[in-house]
């Protein structure tokens, strides 16, 4: 088995419909949307796999919540000639620039259109025990104490708002009345259960006011009461969790548990999951939640956009992050240009040998200031660096906002001033602003803990991948595709080095390579030279990577350097409606519609290809290997403007 370096192969089309819809991925200027407007950049490939368990959530330090989606772009300046898409992302990354630059098959490459649709991008969520995560069933398990349907429709739209508001202590009031309109001891009943069931925190009961019947509701027991539902209103027979699998479509994980926390109104901590999944896709996982009833969740199906819940039962236990065996993909990729034998060497080569496991480019940002610069001095304790690569001006498509706000930065170095230029402050740069705000200048350590935690993880987990990518990458340079002496194996959860009369006994699948930390060792050949020769570079200290903040001290972890994935499968067909769906969904299924007929002679030919893989994988890593190509932003929308001009 040969290795072989990297080509560039392009991802060359014309922009689709569905990518003027994933705009909201990367918002720009208006003045871009004039661009896209007119016809001259082809989608990149973005962020599709599994978030990997050990960062809980790779959050992209630019990537804003929903609500910073909808905010209104301010215009960017009006002077000169605005740049191109393509021209803003020369300042972005490329492969080779954290470190991904070999291959492990020798198979001529050949372009693709991956997620021109969304749609062409399907995950199936493999829990721990092997089972692989599908919505094929809307009913509701049978339950006696279950609240009638009418506990839905009984109470106004008005009602509904009163008691949102007392329930999240919006105003003054104590007490929300509700008159009861032809009273009897049924409607009343009915009103009590709503008021209850879709208000947790909520206490009822009846009064006589002037010869009416009103029903009273009140708080229970405080703000408490709206984090912890009622454990009393929930019967001791049932499982205190609703597992329910979740399908959704362009969206993503947190995105969808916020959108059923405010339809449900409760906290989103109720929710628990095995695994963030992406947004362009459609996706299918288990979620659990909290003292939700099923019949609850399934009456939001009438609702929701973009998603839908099913396959409901009880069960005594949350989910925890991280618990799944991995996610199995279906992935369409259209206008594939290569030949059946170079497809046949290539998903060949992908189920026999597989490939090299590196951290993908969703991994290092989409800005030109990477993840991992950020990362690298948290762990040279330079404060005022990281606070610089956070705030300062940078290259490269930006929101409007956020290039005002970094300008006033740079100009008065005012975080009141700078956070001033930002309409919404959820974002890193404002959470930072907020801290400087609150803490000053000279506690930047502090400023910086406002940041949620995650977030903050993710610039120092992004340095550990860089280092992994960069020493792998050297590793099969140097010894290609065989095992050999000095190289580490896991025995269990330990580590140990292969010796020398021992070499035989293993294969590249079976070695491993360290992220840096301090409870780990590392190879005993040139790489583990290698590994002390990089940090010494970025002035750190590989015997020494314990931090002085614990929370930013690295233990280190072991990670397979080749993967193949499992259950591989694939096909070619025919087509001529680039609009058209290529397969079923779990949901198609459902609502009963039929796979388009295909042309045996279309005018264009796609890959549909199936395989699992374990988790904190990338799957475009693994269509890296099969196309040949570099799967960063800024190669793809620079070749296919280049082709197009």
């Amino acid at each position: 088995m040969e290795t072989v370096e990297m080509n560039s192969v392009s991802l060359k089309r014309p922009r689709s419909e569905d990518d003027v819809a994933n705009a909201d991925e990367i918002k720009r200027q208006k003045i871009l949307e004039k661009s896209k407007a007119g016809n001259d950049s082809g989608q990149s490939i973005e962020n599709i796999t599994e978030q990997p368990a050990d960062t809980k959530s790779e959050i992209i330090p630019n990537e804003d919540s929903e609500e910073q989606e909808e905010e209104e772009l301010e215009d960017s300046d009006e002077d000169g000639d605005p740049e191109s898409f393509a021209d803003m992302m020369k300042h972005g990354l490329t492969e080779s620039d954290v470190g991904i630059t070999k291959f492990v098959s020798s198979h001529k490459g050949f372009s693709g259109i991956l997620k021109e649709r969304y749609s062409d991008f399907v995950v199936h969520e493999i829990g721990k025990d092997g089972r692989v995560s599908h919505l094929d069933d809307f009913s509701v398990p049978v339950d006696d104490e279950d609240p009638s349907e009418e506990t839905f429709t009984v109470l106004s739209d008005e009602d509904k708002q009163r008691l949102e508001e007392l329930q999240l202590f919006k105003n003054k009031e104590t007490s929300v009345a509700i008159e009861v309109i032809e009273d009897t001891k049924e409607k009343r009943t009915i009103i009590h259960q709503a008021v209850k069931s879709l208000f947790p925190g909520l206490e009822t009961k009846t009064e006589d006011r002037d010869g009416k019947k009103y029903i009273i509701a009140y708080h229970a027991a405080g703000k408490k009461a709206l984090a912890n539902p009622r454990k009393h209103s929930w019967p001791k027979s049932r499982g205190s969790y609703c597992h329910f699998v979740l399908y959704k479509e362009n969206k993503d994980t947190m995105d969808a548990i916020n959108v059923l926390s405010k339809f449900l109104r409760v906290k989103p901590n109720i929710f628990s999951y095995m695994g963030t999944k992406d947004k362009r896709a459609i996706t299918v996982q288990e979620i659990a939640v909290l003292r939700i009833t099923a019949q609850r969740l399934a009456h939001l199906n009438k609702c929701l956009m973009n998603f839908k819940l099913g396959n409901f039962s009880y069960k005594n236990h949350p989910l925890k992050l991280g618990e799944l065996q991995g996610n199995h993909f279906t992935v369409v990729l259209r206008n594939i240009t290569g030949t059946d034998d170079q497809i046949e060497q290539a998903m060949n080569s992908l189920r026999e040998i597989g490939f090299i496991n590196y951290y993908g480019m969703q991994r290092f940002g989409t800005t030109a200031v990477p993840t991992y610069q950020i990362g690298r001095a948290i762990l040279q304790n330079n404060w005022n660096e990281v606070m610089d690569l956070i705030l300062k001006p940078r290259p490269g498509a930006e929101k409007g906002y956020l290039v005002k706000c970094r300008e006033e930065w740079a100009k008065t170095k005012d975080p009141a001033a700078a956070l001033k230029k930002l309409p919404v402050k959820r974002c890193v740069e404002g959470q930072l602003l907020r801290g400087l705000l609150k803490y000053g200048m000279k506690n930047i350590i502090s400023a910086f803990g406002i940041i949620p935690r995650n977030n903050r993880l993710m610039y120092i987990h992004s340095y550990q991948s860089y280092v992994w990518n960069n020493m792998v990458s050297k590793r099969i340079e140097e010894y290609g595709l065989r095992a050999v002496p000095g190289d580490l194996i896991l025995k269990g959860a330990t580590a140990v080095h292969i010796e020398e009369g021992d070499v035989d006994k293993y294969t590249i699948h079976d070695v491993v390579m360290p992220l840096p930390g301090f409870d780990v060792i590392y190879p005993k050949h040139k790489i583990g030279e290698a590994y002390k020769e990089m940090l010494v570079a970025d002035n750190l200290d590989i015997n020494n990577m314990r931090h002085k903040i614990r929370d930013y001290s690295l233990s280190g972890a072991y990670r397979k350097i080749i993967i193949r994935p499992q259950n591989v499968s694939w096909e070619v067909v025919a087509y001529d409606d680039p609009k058209i769906p290529l397969f079923t969904t779990d949901l198609d299924k459902l609502e009963g519609k039929p796979l388009p007929v295909l042309p045996t002679d279309g005018k264009f030919r796609a890959l549909k290809m199936e395989f699992s893989l374990p988790p904190s994988t990338y799957a475009t890593m693994a269509i890296r290997e099969v196309l040949k190509m570099d799967t960063s932003i800024k190669n793809q929308t620079q070749l296919n403007t280049t082709w197009l001009r």
